[in-house]
């Protein structure tokens, strides 16, 4: 009796996928902590720089260019790490997946708290970090799908949001006010839910957009450069679409154009007539609180000239202001143009860093900032409320150029220093121990 052995091939194990360049994967890193921070000195410079004097000039375009568009990278960059966390391109499963989704819920739960908090404490910015903590929440059910998937969200939600804010804008909004009555968020800050979602300055249901965005190209493997050059091609491409788009679509639409011309212009006009002959020849720009009070009350009238808001006053529903792209109008065409402008710098510094070494060194200071966003952005909301909102003389100091050179220059040097010996943030320290627990999840 022979005995045969039979040899059969073994199954080839599939070859696992190589490890990104060091030079690559350190560009990544780097390359989205200086996006963050060009992010947060854009809103310094949108809450505490100057403003153009005249508008249609190559120097007012060039001064508005922050407005909108740096909250909107921020967004976009938050949704980007929310995959990040939950394992990027090579998403997590088990156990460290169930751990990641419940970090990014304690994440979201203390941003809604700091937000919703810094709002309660009377500061003049409005605060974004209360929005994020929700949009977090709202994009967890999400945090599994591919990349395509959640860039149709995004172009969904790009579009249909922002109808639903004219439809909110252009109905009775008792209802909002009704459900304001009962929110705890809304009694302890003035923020509630309706705002986060609906009417305040970043509504949830128009701006996930941005963080679907993020999110889809958070599942791509950003450090290859086929990836980065799409990304460039797509998002000049999507930046020209929108705000091209908005412009193209107004030229046909005289009724949008005109829309600022009509009696509502004629009202404004009165009003800002009325009120530079109450202030004339007053110290305006240095009156206390109490003195300001003392001035709306006894020209109280003057506020009666304002006209009336078309969206909040039931006039129905605008279709011409959806092709709007101006800052914060939350339509369609201006948040296809904001993500264009997203994924062009995100793209574009995570290319540069990642192949350009000694660029790294050069913006090393910047890349610090990034690495401690959240505490960047807290810190320059407390500067505003001590430096102008609530000031200890009573005066306050004056926005514009100087001011804003101040904030960035001082978070340029801060942040390098404390880097050198400490690993994260002032603020990140307390964010990571919180997320701690996560790691108890079976």
């Amino acid at each position: 009796m022979t005995n045969i052995i039979e040899f059969k091939p073994r199954a080839v194990a599939a070859e696992p996928e190589e490890p990104p360049a060091r030079d690559a994967s350190l560009g990544r890193i780097v390359g989205l902590d200086a996006a963050r921070a060009l992010a947060v000195f854009g809103m310094y410079y949108s809450h505490v720089g100057p403003w153009a004097e005249a508008s249609g000039t190559w120097k007012s375009f060039l001064m508005e260019i922050p407005h909108g568009r740096s909250s909107a990278l921020f967004a976009t960059l938050a949704g980007l790490s929310l995959v990040l966390i939950a394992g990027g391109s090579r998403p997590k499963t088990g156990r460290p997946m169930r751990q990641a989704v419940v970090r990014i819920a304690i994440r979201s739960v203390l941003l809604l708290a700091l937000g919703s908090w810094l709002v309660a404490m009377g500061t003049s910015i409005v605060v974004i970090l209360a929005y994020y903590g929700l949009f977090f929440l709202l994009a967890l059910p999400f945090i599994k799908l591919r990349a395509r998937t959640l860039a149709i969200l995004a172009v969904v939600v790009g579009i249909v949001g922002p109808m639903i804010i004219q439809w909110a804008w252009s109905s009775d909004t008792s209802w909002m006010g009704a459900i304001d009555a009962k929110d705890p968020l809304a009694m302890w800050s003035g923020e509630g839910v309706t705002s986060l979602l609906v009417n305040g300055t970043y509504p949830g249901i128009a701006w996930m957009a941005y963080m679907f965005a993020g999110m889809a190209i958070g599942k791509l493997d950003l450090t290859k450069l086929a990836i980065q050059l799409r990304l460039l091609i797509i998002g000049p491409a999507l930046a020209l679409l929108g705000y091209g788009g908005a412009w193209l679509v107004g030229k046909f639409l005289p009724s949008a154009e005109a829309a600022g011309t009509s009696a509502s212009d004629a009202s404004w006009k009165a009003f800002d007539q009325a009120m530079s002959q109450a202030l004339e020849g007053t110290d305006s720009e240095n009156w206390t609180k109490e003195e300001w009070k003392a001035f709306d009350a006894e020209h109280a009238s003057i506020w009666e000239l304002a006209p009336d808001d078309k969206f909040t006053s039931g006039g129905g529903f605008d279709w011409t202001s959806l092709v709007a792209a101006s800052p914060h109008s939350n339509m369609p065409f201006e948040l296809a143009g904001n993500i264009g402008v997203a994924f062009t710098v995100i793209a574009g510094l995570v290319f540069l860093l990642g192949r350009f070494g000694k660029l790294r060194f050069w913006l090393a200071p910047l890349i610090a900032v990034g690495s401690m966003s959240l505490t960047a952005y807290v810190a320059h909301i407390a500067a505003v409320w001590y430096l102008i909102d609530h000031p200890a003389n009573e005066v306050g100091y004056a926005t514009g150029w100087r001011m804003w050179a101040v904030f960035v220059v001082a978070m340029l040097v801060f942040a390098p220093i404390w880097k050198r010996f400490l690993k994260r943030g002032p603020l990140e320290y307390p964010m990571h121990w919180a997320t701690l627990p996560a790691k108890l999840v079976k």
